[in-house]
């Protein structure tokens, strides 16, 4: 059961970082991709649809760790409890901005929002690069690479689903970028030393078996989302 729990932390570990990395890079570029406020609302309606469903796989992470290796969440929580803080800061106003936006129909508003959307992308970039630079390197510093790989993961992500008028600002290959953020998370996970972590028999054998449950119903539902909403977007959404 451990090579079993192992291995799906690493898929959802791998899968927020490629499906969460591309909106928080769309969000870091808002300014650039989006330049007056009806193409912000643009830019925002090309993530809009999976921002949500991206960040139920880093629920998955925390519940893998905390319930299947308990030991590791306390010492990497311990070890990188600024950088955790600085994400879960980023999570809640970049969240915030783009529930609030739609809420109050006045430029201000809109323009506080955005502003909370882009410090909010800044800040899980800055936090998930520093942890990945800190597991790779030793240090958070180097994690700053990084950073730029998760903006370039949402220019890419960003041409493949704005319109024509507003595509030319995005650069980057999506599905390249998606395999560097893939190899980074597993060359980071395989630095941590699991055996010691794990929980006893019996907890590990119900949070293995429940998320093998829960697997192929999030890949179904991140499968039809993406299906759903395959289209590029035509122009501003709801948020």
């Amino acid at each position: 059961m451990e090579i079993v729990a192992t291995a799906l932390l690493a898929v959802f570990t791998t899968g927020y970082l490629v499906l969460a990395g591309a909106d928080i890079g769309v969000g870091m570029l808002l300014p650039w991709l989006g330049r007056s406020a009806p193409e912000r609302r643009t830019v925002i309606a090309a993530f809009a649809p999976f921002f949500l469903g991206n960040e139920v796989w880093l629920v998955a992470v925390a519940g893998i760790l905390a319930g299947a290796f308990p030991g590791m969440e306390h010492e990497l929580l311990y070890a990188h409890r600024q950088l955790f803080l600085l994400l879960l800061l980023g999570w809640v106003v970049r969240d915030a901005g783009l529930w609030w936006r739609g809420r109050f129909d006045a430029a201000w508003w809109r323009a506080g929002c955005d502003t909370m959307v882009v410090a909010g992308s800044w800040a899980l970039a800055l936090a998930l690069g520093g942890v990945l630079g800190s597991l790779l390197a030793g240090s958070a510093p180097y994690g700053l690479p990084i950073v730029a790989v998760f903006a370039l993961h949402g220019s890419g992500f960003a041409r493949l689903r704005l319109p024509s008028s507003l595509r030319h600002r995005a650069v980057g290959s999506y599905p390249l970028t998606a395999v560097a953020l893939a190899g980074l998370a597993l060359a980071a996970g395989a630095r941590l030393d699991l055996g010691h972590a794990v929980a006893g028999p019996s907890s590990l054998k119900i949070v293995t078996v429940f998320v093998l449950v829960m697997l192929p119903l999030m890949l179904g539902a991140q499968a039809l989302s993406w299906w759903t909403f395959r289209a590029r977007v035509k122009g501003p959404g709801y948020l």
